[in-house]
């Protein structure tokens, strides 16, 4: 009985750990040879905050609200295919085992890109992608308060394109 009560506060323990996945894989692998990697601070989206409203050219969406509500930006991108694949899979069993609820998923040619989410009807407070294009490997995480009807504009607004 007390191997179930350890294996269940481990399982416990873990989906926390990868809800906040994107500063620990940042951490973890934007030092490795080969890898790309961005951060973007709270700080820096208070002052992106103040700017005017941000749209693309010939488009109605306003991505300014979005990112106000951001507080969390990492990309990570490798071209090394041992890195890739080890990135690619960590985060896959990441998602399995987690909250995550994927939103959108696109293949073409042995190319595939996730949507992934995590929030409640309102919010998003996660959102993360995952590519992976022969040895090319891309994951994005986005954290914030993220206004879901706004982001959902946006993401059908760039997917129209």
């Amino acid at each position: 009985m007390k191997k179930i009560y350890a294996i269940i506060a481990a399982i416990v323990l873990a989906l926390p750990a990868f809800a906040q996945g994107g500063k620990e894989l940042y951490n973890k692998y934007s030092d490795l040879p080969g890898v790309s990697a961005v951060y973007i601070s709270p700080a820096m989206f208070r002052l992106i905050g103040k700017i005017p409203d941000v749209e693309l050219a010939d488009e109605d969406v306003n991505f300014t609200p979005i990112i106000k509500s951001m507080n969390g930006f990492y990309l990570l991108s490798t071209e090394d295919a041992a890195t890739g694949e080890k990135l690619y899979g960590e985060v896959s069993r990441g998602l399995n085992k987690s909250k995550y609820e994927l939103l959108m998923e696109a293949k073409e040619d042995g190319e595939v890109m996730r949507l992934y989410s995590v929030g409640d009807s309102k919010t998003v407070t996660s959102l993360l992608m995952l590519a992976k294009d022969g040895s090319e490997t891309t994951f994005l995480s986005i954290d914030g308060q993220m206004d879901r009807s706004k982001l959902e504009e946006v993401i059908a607004s760039a997917a129209a394109d």
